[in-house]
């Protein structure tokens, strides 16, 4: 039998932060390795040092580059501008595989791969929303608008990639089910990531890692801290890691609870280097979809203290004592204290490392995407 050519496969996602990027910088290196052709489009106006970095760690995997180029966070006319750039950019890549990441990723690659559809161009279109337009309450108007065009946009769209079950569920008690092919793929890492990181010598007792800003609960993680301090009678030191528009917020937060000496900040940083800081993790988030911090964490032989919200659930387990009701400072606070002073709380509670790498690994991920993006091309 002859072997599979080989694919070219763009990937389009507006900000090149967080767990999109990098999901999709795993894809990156895993199907460069397997012999395809990759290319990143995205936003060029967020993103800041430690992006740049990222970019240039993962450059020998794009053989088909990097385009960046204005895209704003909000539907607005400058769409038009950016969709008729995406359009010329991707046309010249002759992609295979337009696989569009987030509610702004999914429009420009099922929008081009149609237009490029039109003029006789084979190419599959896949949409994964990792949150994205789901986070949208139903009731609100511009949820309703959201949710209207996410159903027409499956009329271009081979199929829907979901992350985790509980994205899919939320999918189709907002939007409906798929009326397009439809898949779950776990988010996975790789296999680097599978190491214990030990605390360095002024390492902290809880460290909070991630983007500043009220939607992942920082000002929860400030509240519980204090509460943690208060059932376990003593000073604690904690450190808040990232960059966001909320920074100067939690710092008079900080301050303002007498905190400053205990809770200190640091800018977003290589997510190995974070880790170095704490071995319990906490991710007060109020919605995610499938986060990678948790992921990483876990492979990292961290205690991780989590909301259960999105598919957090299906990492650490629907029973876990390290899930908490996401805005709950009082039962994180609890939570953390119990950590901090049973010294076999974390065996019991995180899950088995060999049944997490199983389910959890990058290899797997990019295998079952792989099998995906063939399955649906050789359709059209």
């Amino acid at each position: 039998m002859a072997e599979a050519p080989p694919l070219r496969i763009v990937h389009c996602f507006r900000s090149p932060i967080g767990g999109i990027f990098r999901h999709v910088r795993d894809l990156a290196e895993q199907h460069s390795a397997a012999g395809h052709q990759v290319g990143i489009l995205c936003d060029s106006s967020t993103g800041g040092a430690h992006e740049d970095r990222l970019f240039e760690q993962i450059m020998p995997y794009l053989s088909l580059g990097v385009t960046r180029f204005p895209i704003g966070r909000s539907v607005g006319l400058k769409d038009m501008a950016a969709l008729a750039e995406a359009y010329k950019l991707i046309k010249e890549l002759q992609p295979d595989i337009l696989h569009g990441h987030g509610a702004k990723g999914g429009v420009i690659a099922r929008l081009i791969g149609s237009l490029l559809r039109v003029r006789r161009y084979r190419v599959a279109r896949l949409y994964s929303p990792h949150g994205g337009s789901l986070h949208f309450a139903s009731r609100s108007l511009s949820g309703q608008g959201v949710f209207a065009a996410e159903r027409i946009l499956e009329r271009m769209t081979e199929s829907i990639s979901f992350v985790c079950d509980y994205e899919r569920r939320t999918y189709e008690a907002k939007i409906g089910k798929p009326r397009c092919a439809a898949t779950r793929v776990y988010n996975g890492i790789s296999e680097r990531d599978f190491a214990r990181i030990p605390v360095r010598p002024d390492g902290v007792d809880f460290a909070y890692i991630g983007m500043l800003r009220d939607l992942k609960g920082p000002d929860v993680f400030i509240n519980a801290f204090a509460e943690a301090e208060r059932l376990v009678g003593r000073p604690l030191s904690g450190l808040i890691i990232g960059d966001g528009p909320d920074l100067e917020n939690y710092r008079r937060m900080v301050e303002q609870k007498g905190l400053g000496r205990r809770i200190d900040f640091r800018p977003a940083m290589p997510i190995t280097h974070a880790f170095g800081y704490s071995d319990i993790i906490v991710v007060p988030s109020r919605a995610e979809a499938m986060p990678y911090i948790v992921l990483e964490a876990l492979a990292a032989e961290k205690t991780v203290i989590a909301s259960r919200v999105g598919g957090i659930p299906e990492i650490l387990g629907s029973d876990s004592e390290a899930l908490i009701e996401p805005g709950r400072a009082d039962l994180f606070g609890a939570t953390m204290a119990k950590a901090l002073t049973d010294p076999d709380w974390a065996k019991r509670t995180m899950p088995g490392p060999e049944v997490f790498h199983s389910r959890f690994s990058a290899v797997v991920m990019a295998r079952e995407l792989e099998a995906l993006y063939r399955a649906q091309l050789a359709r059209i």
